[in-house]
């Protein structure tokens, strides 16, 4: 299919996309969740306490994830640590940045999350409806990155596929599944917009970011993250090239090619390798799997998203 016009849309993948998806997806609080992770999620909504100087990275799979880790980890954690010895050189960011219901609430019911050293950093890929009470009326930072939802589809098929599991979609069952909305922590547009408009409400509290303009300008952004998070880089900071260096460091190029990512692995059963969460980082990625589908989606999210303000190029 990679280089060739896709037939995505057609009627011939729908009971396919049926028969896998079903089991691996609950309907919980209005969005599609993974079956096995809705205890874990219903313990985090309970026990979670929140403090005032969280930091909470929030995205959908398959949006820039690792790369928001690693970067928001090695702003907070810079004068603790140097580039040289930081542990993103021999830990995975997704480690150094646990989610709340895929590791810390499903290991632990209700665990003792108060020994982390302050400024904790947590990570969810849950729409902001689901998250706990207390994040939502604490002033904990969150900052969440979305992408444009063709590339997401294609990353995200070719990371489920790669994944330890009987689950093999098609990208046509994906797109399919994209479409009406029942994709893994969809619909797509209401897990966006729930952030956008947390973000118009309490801009000091959640910053909302495209994937495409922390790739565009990642110096900018990145600088844009510490005075977000209330970890400004100082003018000597800036003189002596540390915004650089740790765009450089945390960079897909050099994360790609530590050791730690292209051997090492989670505690995760289902993936094999910290490898398969490195695939290409690019923009625009998705016209080499479909183009007749680009115009229905399209239309979809516009109806979806009309009157938001929030656009998609």
């Amino acid at each position: 299919m990679e280089g060739k016009e896709s037939n995505i849309g057609s009627s011939s993948s729908t009971p396919n996309l049926i028969a896998k998806s079903k089991p691996y997806t609950t309907q919980f609080q209005g969005f599609s969740v993974p079956s096995e992770h809705i205890s874990s999620i219903i313990s985090f909504q309970k026990h979670f306490q929140a403090l005032d100087d969280d930091i909470i990275i929030a995205t959908k799979p398959k949006s820039g994830t690792t790369w928001l880790k690693a970067l928001v980890f090695s702003i907070v954690n810079r004068h603790r640590y140097t580039l040289s010895n930081t542990p993103l050189n021999f830990t995975t960011p997704h480690l150094l940045v646990p989610y709340f219901d895929l590791e810390l609430y499903k290991e632990n019911p209700n665990p003792d999350l108060y020994t982390i050293p302050s400024p904790r950093i947590f990570s969810a890929h849950l729409p902001y409806p689901i998250l706990s009470d207390s994040i939502k009326h604490s002033n904990c930072r969150i900052i969440y990155m979305t992408r444009n939802p063709f590339d997401n589809i294609v990353s995200y098929w070719h990371f489920i596929n790669g994944m330890n599991n009987t689950l093999k979609p098609s990208l046509e069952d994906c797109f399919e599944t994209f479409c009406r909305g029942e994709e893994v922590y969809g619909p797509f547009w209401d897990h966006a917009l729930g952030y956008w408009n947390m973000s118009l409400e309490k801009p000091s509290n959640v910053l909302f970011l495209r994937y495409e303009e922390l790739l565009e300008d990642p110096v900018a952004q990145t600088k844009r993250f510490a005075e977000f998070l209330g970890f400004p880089f100082s003018m000597e900071e800036e003189k002596t090239g540390m915004v650089n260096q740790i765009v450089d460091f945390c960079s897909f190029n050099n994360l790609k090619i530590l050791e730690v990512n292209k051997t090492g692995k989670t505690p995760r059963p289902k993936i094999p390798s910290n490898k398969l969460f490195f695939r290409s980082g690019k923009v625009g990625d998705y016209v080499n799997y479909f183009s007749p589908a680009v115009e229905r989606l399209s239309n979809i999210l516009k109806e979806k998203l009309s009157g938001s303000g929030l656009t998609f190029k």
